[in-house]
């Protein structure tokens, strides 16, 4: 296949894949999105198999092969509640794959570059495996973290941020001496302390960031990631690779910087640290007293049948409990009975942008009921019963009521200001951040602990 004609196939995959991004952008349009991403990709790919670069078929058909079959096995095996983790494991991938690039590229002997154009790409290899190589060791924590394989609270090192500059600057000095190196052998000990100090800073970023503030996590390094790749794509001269991950870094960048404003919060305090800090704010938090007042799933069904609007309030512990069908039943039931009934999303509910939206989704709850929190906020006045299942940072009263709290200013859900406010849980524990919530013992609150799930497939019998 001629380059020409490389190119062009390259131009209408990044195309498709800046209609997928638009088309993600609602929940309507969300599908056909999700197609024109897949289409571009198997563009991309078909262009880049039968290009004039690719001389063994054989390594390509193994690859190609062993990763179809092992993400097929993922697709059907990871539940839902999985996918911010398998997210971010993807993530890591991606760094991994520049970083081996980045070192496949340099070693090339093929790679004769003379003057200025050798010091633009040893700048392209160095920056694309330090990018990699943070974005590897950086997902593997977020991963550990999301899989509660790692505490989720943010482990802080004295003077970290000390850490963070010394590291900076010691990566700089050592990318003057790799770019200004004669030999290979002179440039190996500075490219390999840069990819160690790489995969040392990103664990140090992400372990020093609360369990609170792991969606920001999840879409900042997404955005490393897409960084990454288009570093990876000046490395190989490779335009579609240039301009897909120019699309996913910006993205995720934007991405990240909305969230961050939706938790009143300022990006670069979430790099330094997370919610819950020992010794921060959370150590002048007022304390929360009071009694909370139990509940049965009969006085509940009785509680929603005699209201005239209904507020459903979503959040990791339906996703924990996959009660997500069950609540779709509960809203159709009550819908035919004539009750209106909305749905609220938090930003940040759930581990990752969206994952609320997309269980719900799955449950086939109608996108005309699902709002998102600016929405319905100024409504909860209005709504004789919300019922909040399974949230809880994102529905704490802490955030605008308490300076001292590790999560004040935070935007949430006031769902508190209903008539009557039911919660579904398994106990009075704190949430991610490790933040006790003053709603639970409210005098219009009621608890209904247990099992999400199996509360809501009482809920529907008791219903209907």
């Amino acid at each position: 296949m001629s380059e020409g004609l490389v190119n062009s196939i390259y131009l209408g995959a990044a195309i498709l894949f800046i209609l997928a991004l638009s088309g993600l952008s609602s929940n309507e349009n969300a599908r056909r999105g999700n197609l024109y991403g897949m289409f571009g990709m198997a563009l991309a790919i078909i262009a880049t198999v039968f290009s004039d670069a690719v001389t063994n078929y054989w390594v390509i058909l193994i690859c190609m092969g062993s990763g179809s079959v092992l993400g097929l096995v993922l697709a059907r095996r990871v539940k839902m509640t999985q996918m911010p983790q398998l997210v971010a494991i993807l993530h890591s991938l991606v760094g991994l794959a520049a970083m081996s690039v980045g070192y496949a590229t340099y070693l090339d002997p093929e790679m004769n570059f003379q003057g200025a154009e050798k010091t633009i790409h040893d700048i392209e290899v160095y920056l694309g495996i330090y990018i990699g190589a943070m974005t590897f060791s950086g997902s593997v924590i977020a991963f550990g973290k999301l899989s509660a394989l790692i505490n989720s609270r943010p482990v802080l090192l004295p003077g970290r941020h000390m850490i963070n500059l010394i590291m900076f600057l010691v990566v700089i000095y050592y990318g003057t001496e790799f770019v200004n190196a004669q030999t290979l052998a002179d440039a190996y000990i500075p490219l390999i302390v840069m990819t160690v100090i790489a995969l040392v800073f990103g664990i140090h970023m992400v372990i020093a960031i609360g369990g609170a503030d792991m969606p920001v996590v999840i879409s900042m390094l997404n955005s490393y990631s897409g960084w990454a790749a288009a570093a990876t794509g000046f490395m190989l001269s490779n335009d579609l690779l240039i301009v897909t991950g120019a699309l996913v870094g910006s993205s995720g960048a934007i991405l990240s910087y909305i969230m961050c404003n939706a938790m009143n919060r300022n990006f670069f305090s979430v790099i330094a640290g997370g919610f819950g800090t020992p010794g921060s704010a959370s150590s002048t938090s007022a304390a929360v007293t009071g009694e909370a007042v139990s509940t049965s799933v009969e006085e509940v069904a009785q509680l929603l049948s005699s209201a005239k609007k209904v507020m459903i309030v979503p959040g990791y512990g339906m996703a924990m409990a996959q009660a997500q069908r069950a609540v779709s039943d509960v809203s159709r039931i009550l819908m035919g009975k004539g009750v209106n009934v909305i749905f609220g999303i938090h930003p940040v509910a759930g581990r990752m942008p969206g994952h609320m939206n997309v269980l719900l989704a799955e449950a086939k709850v109608p996108y005309d009921v699902v709002f998102e929190m600016d929405e319905v906020n100024d409504d909860f006045p209005n709504v004789d019963v919300t019922l909040v299942i399974g949230a809880n940072d994102t529905v704490n009263p802490s955030a605008l009521d308490d300076p001292g709290s590790p999560i004040s200013g935070m935007p949430v859900l006031e769902v508190w200001k209903s008539k009557v406010t039911v919660v579904l849980k398994r106990s009075m524990a704190p949430g991610y951040a490790g933040v006790d919530n003053p709603l639970f013992y409210k005098d219009n609150t009621r608890m209904l602990f247990g099992d999400a799930k199996t509360n809501m497939d009482e809920l529907v019998k008791a219903l209907g």
